[in-house]
């Protein structure tokens, strides 16, 4: 055979082993799915709980009118800080001051007809005493003259005088007696009158007092929303009274904020939070749970589901009040806030990153992996249960393990900002499937993989 016909037989060869080979490699990566992984980990987690809301002071109040009149003083400012029993606003007192001054005379003169009762049942008693005498002294004279004028010792006429003496003193006492009981009506009616009259001055007194606003204790006046010379009306049924201003504590801070219905049964009293406010930023505030509210209230509405006559199937919040524990001085209410809210701590636990954790259902895995996975991730008490008996759908975790991804149910604890407990079903140091989010949804039990860790490439502008 010639030199030329043996190469060409051996470049056919050569050509035929490279076509072969090109072949195998490629069958070789066919169905090989690129992913990114990272390492179950042991660290410090906690479970945070965010919602929005606004600064409130912890107690306020709006002084309303307590008596229709004109506004004739302001004293005060909005955002002015003012301390107990400081006069805040005076309302027109002309006539209720005259109401005092009238009703103050009439007491003063009724006290007078007192004394003056007083003096003339003395005065009564007196006249009593001396009748009581007169009466005694006449018994005494007519008792002797009727037995001196039996022993004929005096005239008829004495006999007759002196038993009408002894007559008048009997008129006379009965007389006395009445003097002294209409003293004592005329005193008693002056003491009733003392009486009444005080009680005049009491409501007088009171309605002056309503003209004239002091603070309750101290505090800053957040709303003022009159101005001098308005008139302003006491508020009665179905009607509200004028209001002249709020007062609001500001000793004590809270945020009043919103918390989703899925994430407040996870909220409890004293737990940590940690407040930011939108007027102040690059700079967070500590706080604790001070108030949970115990109905929902409708996200679209504001109104409490207690006040709804029908269900709604609308998104849900609770009110939860947390107080700031060193707030500013500069904080209005109204503010805007955040509060963060640490329900849950773990120290040094095993934990992954929440986007590597997926669902599969029990037909997309294979029969010994699944039985196999459910004795090695489920608990003592659970691990005797039969497969059928366990849910269509199962958490889990794609494991990478040689050069394939294996599915591994996991049972999970608290939830943080990134990462996730794991509670049963992995090691530390196991290198999981963490994206692409696309692959994720998609990869099976058992395919190959090649791990690309490298950081996305950002696209040109314009492209």
């Amino acid at each position: 055979m010639s030199t030329g016909k043996k190469i060409a037989i051996g470049s056919g060869i050569a050509v035929i082993v490279l076509a072969i080979a090109g072949i195998a490699v490629h069958q070789s990566h066919k169905g090989v799915v690129t992913v990114q992984t990272g390492k179950a980990d042991a660290m410090d987690l906690a479970s945070i709980v965010s919602a929005s809301g606004e600064i409130k002071p912890k107690t306020y109040v709006n002084i309303g009118a307590n008596a229709f009149g004109k506004i004739t003083r302001l004293y005060v400012k909005e955002g002015d800080r003012v301390k107990k029993g400081q006069l805040l606003a005076q309302l027109e007192n002309v006539q209720s001051s005259a109401d005092v001054n009238a009703t103050q005379a009439g007491l003063e003169a009724a006290r007078t007809d007192a004394v003056a009762s007083d003096a003339a049942l003395n005065t009564s008693a007196a006249d009593l005493n001396r009748a009581q005498s007169d009466l005694e002294r006449a018994q005494l004279d007519w008792t002797r003259a009727q037995g001196l004028y039996q022993d004929a010792l005096i005239a008829k006429s004495e006999y007759d005088s002196r038993k009408a003496a002894w007559q008048s003193a009997q008129a006379g006492l009965a007389q006395a007696q009445a003097r002294v009981a209409q003293a004592k009506a005329q005193k008693d009616s002056a003491e009733r009158h003392i009486a009444q009259n005080a009680a005049n001055l009491t409501h007088a007194a009171d309605v002056l007092r309503k003209t004239t606003y002091g603070a309750p204790y101290d505090g800053m006046i957040t709303n003022l929303p009159v101005r001098e010379g308005e008139t302003v009306v006491i508020g009665i049924q179905n009607s509200p009274g004028s209001t002249l201003m709020t007062l609001a504590d500001m000793s004590v801070i809270t945020a009043e904020v919103r918390v989703d219905e899925t994430d407040i049964v996870n909220v409890r009293l004293g737990q940590p939070a940690e407040v930011s406010i939108d007027a102040i930023p690059k700079k967070t505030f500590k706080a604790v749970v001070t108030e949970i509210g115990n109905n929902a209230i409708v996200r679209s509405t504001g109104v409490s589901t207690s006040q709804q006559t029908s269900a709604s199937q609308e998104a849900k919040d609770f009110k939860v009040v947390v107080t700031l524990q060193e707030a500013p001085e500069n904080l209005r209410p109204g503010l805007s806030a955040t509060a963060k809210i640490t329900t849950a701590t773990r120290n040094h636990v095993l934990t992954i990153p929440i986007q590597a954790l997926t669902v599969r259902t029990w037909t997309d895995l294979k029969a010994s992996v699944e039985k196999d996975a459910v004795q090695a991730a489920a608990p003592p008490k659970e691990a005797s249960k039969r497969t059928d008996e366990i849910k269509d759908e199962m958490q889990g975790v794609f494991v990478i393990r040689a050069g394939k991804a294996e599915f591994l149910p996991v049972e999970t604890g608290i939830t943080g900002v990134t990462d996730i407990e794991v509670l049963r079903g992995l090691k530390p140091g196991d290198e999981i499937v963490t994206g692409s989010y696309k692959v994720l949804r998609t990869l099976r039990p058992g395919a190959s993989v090649k791990v690309d860790n490298t950081a996305p490439k950002k696209e040109d502008e314009g492209t």
